[in-house]
């Protein structure tokens, strides 16, 4: 079958609102760890038996962004007594790149959803702030009203203060909507994994989420590589499939950024990837086709959502396609390699790179779930069978499960 007309109606389960997780365990790495061999064999342990579980010439891959505090809240005119406008920091414009951009001291652009939009005609907003003793005003101005997303334009008064500094202060951290409760303090710890340092994401790589340092000396301690990458994550990784085919459901691009080093190690090496989160897992993926582009002179930048069913697939070795990626590198000068990637894992797809992944539960009718079942060979469906009759809990706070290929 051809990929594009894959019904999503046969990725429905049932999950009641009770599996829903809306908290984490007060000790991350006691969650439950549900493990899916090749065989198909599933068992359930806990998530501090993965360094036992994970195969020993195993290479744990995982990714280093970190949840900024995307929603701002103004109010209509002087005061806190005005309507209340939520701007929701999506992805940067100008700068585009995220570390420029959020170095900026006087002025930057973002791509944003705006809350209670109607209310927002042309005045633009604003926002009084104290940052370490200094005083800010903070506007934020309508450029572009694009119907589901606004260009907005924010200016600051000091430029002693950068806008990082300004949306750790003002902002608060965007949790999923499916856990139908406000931010809460403990969200600002809770929804970050414990190696995360690259600003950007509007949602966790929640699979990491169950990782601890003490977790993490203790797979290294296994003689078990650990390697880091970017992506980050978009507000698309909610969008649901609405479409009955997956062939009308338009991919989110998402901003990737992978270290020469490590691509040059993954060439190299005869390690098992084992990928922390299906967001690792799509940026592995999506080298092995970037490099495919390159041999045949067509990438811009960004991977397409398609690419990787087309006809016209060079359908190159892994390690010669990411050998392709670092002439590139090299020929251009580049110690990073960093593009958009839009691929869509879907049943029929053939992974090249990933041979393992560390993943949690998600939801029903989602491009996710699309994604664990193309790994798992279409056997989806008693994973999380299995996962509902044991007690798991579900989505972004909820259990983990690994994944594994022969």
């Amino acid at each position: 079958m051809n990929p594009k007309d894959i019904d999503i109606n046969q990725f429905d389960y049932p999950l009641p609102d009770s599996r829903i997780a809306t908290h984490p365990l007060a000790e991350r790495d006691r969650c439950k760890l549900l493990v899916r061999r090749a065989d198909g064999e599933i068992a359930d342990y806990i998530f501090t038996s993965l360094p036992d579980l994970l195969p020993e010439d195993s290479m744990l891959i995982y990714n280093n962004t970190r949840v900024i505090n995307a929603r701002l809240r103004f109010h209509k005119g002087d005061g806190d007594t005005g309507a209340v406008i939520e701007v929701f920091c999506l992805e940067p414009f100008d700068p585009v790149d995220y570390a420029r951009n959020f170095a900026s001291t006087a002025t930057c652009t973002w791509t944003c959803i705006v809350g209670n939009s109607k209310r927002w005609k042309q005045s633009p907003l604003k926002m009084n702030l104290t940052l370490n003793g200094k005083s800010v005003t903070l506007t934020a101005t309508r450029q572009r009203n694009d119907g589901a997303t606004s260009l907005v334009r924010f200016d600051w008064d000091n430029p002693e203060v950068s806008f990082a500094d300004i949306i750790k202060e003002a902002g608060e951290i965007p949790i999923p909507p499916y856990l139908n409760r406000g931010t809460e303090e403990t969200d600002s710890v809770d929804y970050q994994t414990v190696y995360s340092h690259i600003d950007g994401s509007v949602a966790a790589p929640t699979a990491g989420l169950h990782f601890t340092d003490s977790l993490l000396e203790e797979i290294s301690k296994r003689g078990i590589p650990r390697r880091e990458l970017t992506l980050h994550v978009g507000a698309g990784t909610f969008k649901p499939v609405k479409t009955d085919t997956i062939g009308e459901h338009e991919m989110h691009s998402e901003f990737i950024a992978v270290p020469r080093s490590l691509i040059a190690e993954l060439a190299e090496s005869d390690r098992r990837v084992i990928a922390v989160g299906t967001t690792s897992v799509r940026t592995l993926e999506s080298l092995y086709h970037i490099g495919c582009m390159i041999s045949r002179g067509e990438f811009d930048s960004v991977l397409p959502q398609w690419y990787p069913y087309d006809e016209n697939h060079p359908g190159l070795p892994p390690g010669e396609a990411l050998r392709k990626i670092l002439e590139y590198l090299d020929a251009n000068r580049m110690q990073t390699l960093i593009a958009q990637t839009k691929i869509i894992i879907a049943p029929g797809y053939r992974y090249r790179i990933v041979r393992g992944m560390v993943t949690n539960f998600h939801q029903p009718r989602s491009t996710l779930l699309l994604l664990v079942s193309a790994f798992v060979g279409g056997d989806w469906l008693p994973i999380y069978e299995y996962a509902l009759e044991h007690d798991f809990r579900f989505l972004s706070y909820g259990d983990a499960c690994l994944l594994l290929d022969k």
